[in-house]
């Protein structure tokens, strides 16, 4: 995995994290400005540990097999 495969991963967690938030705010029966704020915080909170493990996994495997 290189650098661009990464920077797509974090984005799509990103994406997927906001979007999520936003949908389970309004169903919840927030507003626009509340559902917002509640993705915004949920972007700020993302852990991407996960994301970063996984690049740092694939990235030992692709230099052992050089």
């Amino acid at each position: 995995m290189n650098l661009e495969d990464l920077a797509k991963r974090v984005r799509e967690a990103c994406l997927e994290a906001i979007i999520q938030a936003y949908e389970d705010a309004g169903i919840q029966g927030l507003c626009a400005e509340g559902r917002w704020e509640i993705a915004v915080g949920a972007l700020r909170t993302l852990d991407l540990t996960s994301v970063l493990r996984d690049f740092q996994q694939l990235s030992t495997q692709h230099a052992a097999q050089k």
